[in-house]
């Protein structure tokens, strides 16, 4: 029979959350859920019914993990919080598992889905079956043994010389000795060597084990029956029973644990190597144009980013504007712009049409990409002799183009789908634009509108265009660094959720 698992989904797509229930179902359960998009809604969910799990996105409108896991905290249920995430970087979820959070996974690769449940699961059981011992240990001993012995962890109880008075089955799985073969031995045996000759009190052959002036929880290494040695979790407490102190020693296998630490490390050293690449192939410069003043910067949420925006070299002494977005974040999106970049450089050396220099990318992205991601991206074509901005947009956010008293003369508006979704794609570019002395262009991805404050208000166009117009006077490279010192104001030092990039051209 499947187990029973009641699970309250925090997600704003209902496709997303089926997913996820049914690869519960796949791995053994009979999965119950509801979906909420809200802090109220999630709020009534939590107080009308009883959960085993909370799954939640990173990001919703108006909602996100972060809020969630407080919510459930405040509540002060024990339920496992694992957040599934369309993209986020490593050091937001290393900062969201300080928070709290059990765990964090990747939508793009769920394969840990099932074995993070069920280690929250059983990690769920073996905390409450040590609270409610510890609340009934002056009871009967008799019931803390029936209780321990169906924990994962390994239970000792002890006398005051260290001695051993009870052990529960878990001990096999962790050491390797049966609980018969513990008893009446001395805890220094289940540590090495070198920790059982420390000075340290705790570890002592003879005398207390641990006083109460030393309960405290603490890592260390543990000595298998086979001689192999294993990475410990140790949380000491005491207990009065039947008139005699004993002590008690909850020990848990955290080998993998570590292991996963070491990866989460390698993985951020990994994301600094992929940022340092990265920002070597943005343009150092932007290029010198006469009657013109351009700018451009890339300001990436995680060590490493999905945007791009690059100054291309065209065919017929054309200039390209490229901004360009990769769905998610890190190093898979990484690559996939610098793929894109290198498309469209060599495909802009040959070609004089915005339209034909996409097409071309499309089809090669196409082919290397799966279904689940694609590339949004803006390329316009620069004469800077005739003054003219022909331009092609697959799937990305409209530009603007200001008139010299600040108003919005035109949007440059979303063309075709986005780059990599179908290989037969044709783009066609618009007619060219004429640009006129004191006019602005912007070109953009969403990072800057999209970004959120500390009461979960969009930045938005309006205030985006508010900044370029109090800036319009100033150089274009001046203008770029205030929209974006403007959107951190406006986060107020919260964590930025998606890459900033922008391309501001100014006709003189």
């Amino acid at each position: 029979m499947k187990q029973p698992l009641r699970v309250l989904v925090v997600e704003d797509s209902e496709f997303d959350a089926k997913m996820l229930v049914r690869l519960l179902d796949r791995g053994g359960y009979a999965t119950s859920y509801e979906r909420v998009q809200t802090a109220d809604a999630m709020a009534a969910a939590l107080a009308n019914k009883q959960w085993d799990l909370v799954l939640s996105d990173y990001n919703l409108p108006g909602f996100n993990a972060t809020l969630a896991l407080q919510l459930l905290q405040a509540t002060k249920l024990d339920i496992p919080f694992i957040i599934v995430s369309g993209g986020i970087g490593e050091d937001i979820a290393v900062a969201s598992m300080k928070s709290g959070a059990n765990d964090y996974l990747m939508k793009g690769n769920l394969a840990r889905l099932v074995p993070a449940v069920e280690r929250e699961l059983r990690d769920a059981a073996v905390r409450q079956a040590r609270h409610k011992a510890e609340n009934e240990l002056r009871e009967s001993e008799q019931r803390y043994r029936l209780l321990w012995e169906t924990a994962t962890d390994a239970i000792l109880l002890m006398d005051t010389n260290s001695a051993i008075l009870f052990a529960n089955p878990a001990v096999q799985m962790i050491f390797g000795y049966s609980p018969s073969e513990l008893l009446g031995r001395n805890f220094a045996m289940l540590l090495p060597e070198k920790l059982r000759e420390t000075s340290d009190t705790t570890f002592q052959r003879q005398g207390p084990l641990v006083t109460t002036a030393q309960r405290r929880t603490l890592e260390t290494t543990g000595l298998k029956k086979d001689g192999s040695e294993v990475l410990l979790e140790l949380a000491f407490n005491d207990m009065e029973l039947g008139g005699q102190r004993l002590f008690v020693a909850f020990i848990r296998d955290i080998t993998e644990r570590e292991r996963n630490r070491r990866v989460l490390l390698e993985n951020a050293e990994q994301f600094r190597v992929a940022r340092e690449i990265q920002q070597h192939l943005f343009p150092k410069v932007a290029p010198h144009l006469p009657g013109f003043d351009v700018a451009g910067a890339s300001f990436p949420a995680a060590a490493a980013g999905g945007d791009y925006f690059d100054f291309v070299p065209m065919a017929e002494n054309g200039l390209g504007l490229v901004v360009g977005d990769v769905t998610g974040h890190g190093i898979g999106p990484a690559l996939l712009m610098a793929e894109t970049r290198a498309y469209v450089r060599i495909a802009g050396l040959n070609r004089a049409d915005p339209a034909e220099v996409l097409t071309r990318t499309n089809i090669a992205l196409a082919e290397d990409i799966g279904s689940e991601r694609f590339v949004t991206l803006f390329l316009g074509r620069l004469d800077a002799q005739q003054r003219l901005l022909t331009y092609v947009s697959a799937g990305h956010p409209p530009g603007f183009v200001l008139a010299p008293d600040g108003s919005v003369r035109m949007e440059l508006r979303r063309t075709g789908v986005p780059l990599g979704i179908r290989a037969t794609t044709e783009y066609r570019s618009l007619p060219p634009i004429v640009l006129h002395p004191g006019e602005l262009v912007l070109l953009l991805t969403d990072g800057i509108e999209e970004a959120m404050g500390p009461d979960e208000e969009m930045f938005g166009t309006d205030r985006m265009l508010d900044v370029l117009r109090a800036n319009r006077d100033q150089s274009a490279a001046r203008i770029v660094d205030a929209l974006y010192l403007a959107v951190r104001d406006f986060c107020k030092g919260a964590e930025q959720q998606d890459d900033v990039t922008v391309i501001v051209l100014k006709v003189l």
